[in-house]
């Protein structure tokens, strides 16, 4: 497979040499043999086209931060495929061999990269070098492929270097668009991300080897011909023996990133979820993670949903709408106040809804929210059903309950000032936003890029923080009751918006079920966030975001 990022010079026809302009003793016709040859670089380009997007969704997943990994993986194999084809020249003399070896060598390393990122990354905790490291290989392997295959095709019937390129080229570009359908559509679907790339390096060798077993066997020696078959046989049980052993891996390398009390572990269309614990006799809380990352933790997930919901009812809060929020601990918090008559929640995954409404631990945590008849379920991306809305106020509240800025682009997306301006644009006059900022302590240039965002989308806002002294965070001293009891604390940064003037911070005491919120903590709070104010952050906005 070639580089499709940018425009490349045809590549000149190889030097002739003795054996080279013989043409190949094959056992089909001529023609029969370049289309057999073609169709092997279609193969070929898809499966290498496969390996780069496992590469590109893996260390997405693991590491975050989609832009920087697709950025690092494509730019690595780039600079490789240029060093691969530069070390073909090597094996110009016996390009049936070299490309035989490099086929195989292709096929064990795409097919088990996944499972070595994974690994690495649960019993390592770091996988930046495993990433780094196979885009490299698999992009010398890959740059090597081309050259050969074009001595190759020489082999068979010598013709000019541009017809021969154009030929290469064509059947390289097709297949590196089926590989790249394939891949979100059927590959990672069916068969998930470790099987995927073991079957797809499956196909790699079946294909690469058969190619030179057998149309150019006559081209091979004796010696040559059974290190390629050893080879291939090496190969196809590696990768037969990843496959029967893939389930075990992932219950393994599970175990080591999220402890041995792991209850559910589901890959819906959109993320992996897990639920661990606790069992009988646990000291662990419930945890839920999503795509890896500590979503919700059972210990102190009511300071996060406490502090996030309930300065924002301060007022009229009659139709409130949820964006994200789907395990439904927001929604737990709007509903405790009675005169609230629709609640509306907007998630994109069905899945972490249908674990919110079934899982016994976790629908016992969000108090059975999603069987309050006032309130209803949305399955889509929370841009475009706000962008979907008929302009015109329709909500008291709004309580956006995302993730940390910057994990993805459309994690982004959602706190851009475009985003802003359509939810200030579903308000009611005097409603209010609540919007989940990122951590402040760890993060503040991150947090009051959101708060100017917000600004800039026309709001006025007003910061403040949950979870602890912000300067004990940033020291790295923390000290809460939480800390004592070993369970996790959090450094969660909030903003209350609105498009008037905002309400005072303040939680009306008679709330029930309220355990750690009142209107000192939020005040001194907001006063402890202003200590920490970046101020001049230019606002995130669609073309220009400014998370990192």
């Amino acid at each position: 497979m070639i580089d499709r990022s940018v425009p490349r010079r045809a590549l000149p026809a190889p030097e002739p040499t003795g054996k080279e302009t013989v043409p190949a003793a094959l056992p089909v016709r001529p023609r029969t043999g370049r289309l057999l040859v073609l169709a092997t670089v279609f193969v070929c380009a898809a499966c290498g086209l496969v390996y780069e997007l496992e590469l590109l969704a893996l260390g997405t997943y693991l590491i975050g931060d989609s832009v920087t990994q697709a950025s690092v993986v494509l730019s690595v194999m780039v600079f490789a495929m240029g060093v691969g084809s530069l070390l073909a020249k090597r094996l110009r003399h016996r390009p049936a061999f070299g490309f035989g070896a490099i086929e195989a060598g292709l096929a064990l390393l795409g097919g088990l990269s996944a499972m070595a990122l994974y690994a690495s990354f649960a019993w390592l905790g770091e996988s930046r070098p495993a990433l780094v490291a196979f885009s490299f290989a698999i992009g010398v392997l890959i740059g090597a492929e081309i050259p050969l295959l074009m001595a190759l095709i020489q082999r068979i019937r010598r013709q000019d270097a541009g017809g021969a390129v154009a030929d290469l080229f064509a059947a390289d570009y097709v297949g590196a668009l089926v590989g790249g359908l394939a891949f979100p559509f059927l590959l990672l679907p069916m068969l998930g991300q470790l099987t995927g790339a073991v079957f797809t390096g499956t196909v790699n060798v079946i294909v690469g080897g058969g190619l030179v077993l057998w149309l150019f066997r006559r081209d091979l020696s004796r010696r040559c011909r059974w290190l390629l078959i050893a080879a291939n046989v090496a190969v196809l049980a590696v990768l037969a023996s990843a496959t029967l052993f893939a389930e075990d891996f992932e219950r393994g390398a599970r175990r080591a990133v999220y402890g041995e009390e792991v209850r559910v572990a589901v890959q819906t269309g959109v993320q992996e979820l897990v639920l661990t614990g606790p069992t009988a006799g646990s000291p662990r809380s419930l945890d839920l993670y999503l795509d890896g990352r500590l979503r919700v933790s059972g210990y102190d997930e009511y300071r996060y949903h406490e502090a996030l919901v309930h300065p924002a009812m301060t007022g009229p809060h009659a139709r409130v709408l949820v964006l994200g929020g789907g395990d439904g601990l927001a929604a737990r918090e709007v509903l405790r106040y009675e005169d609230v008559t629709s609640v509306t929640v907007v998630d994109i995954d069905p899945g972490v809804v249908r674990l919110a409404r079934t899982d016994p631990k976790l629908s016992a945590l969000n108090a059975g929210a999603f069987e309050d008849p006032r309130l209803a379920v949305v399955h889509q991306d929370a841009f475009r059903w706000l962008r979907g809305q008929a302009a015109g106020g329709r909500f008291d509240v709004i309580v956006c309950d995302l993730p940390d800025p910057g994990i993805t682009p459309s994690n982004t997306k959602l706190y851009s000032q475009e985003f802003y301006g359509l939810a200030a644009r579903a308000l009611r006059p005097g409603g209010r936003i609540a919007v989940h900022a990122g951590p402040l302590a760890t993060r503040p240039r991150t947090y009051w890029t959101v708060d100017s965002t917000l600004r800039a989308a026309g709001l006025r806002t007003a910061p403040y923080s949950a979870g602890g002294r912000l300067s004990d965070f940033a020291a790295g001293t923390d000290r809460s009751p939480l800390r004592a009891t070993g369970a996790p604390t959090q450094d969660w940064g909030f903003v209350l918006a609105a498009r008037d003037e905002v309400p005072p911070l303040h939680v009306d005491r008679d709330t029930p079920g309220l355990r750690s919120l009142s209107t000192r903590s939020l005040q001194d709070a907001a006063r402890d966030a202003e200590r920490t104010r970046v101020s001049g952050l230019p606002p995130s906005t669609l073309p220009h975001p400014r998370y990192s």
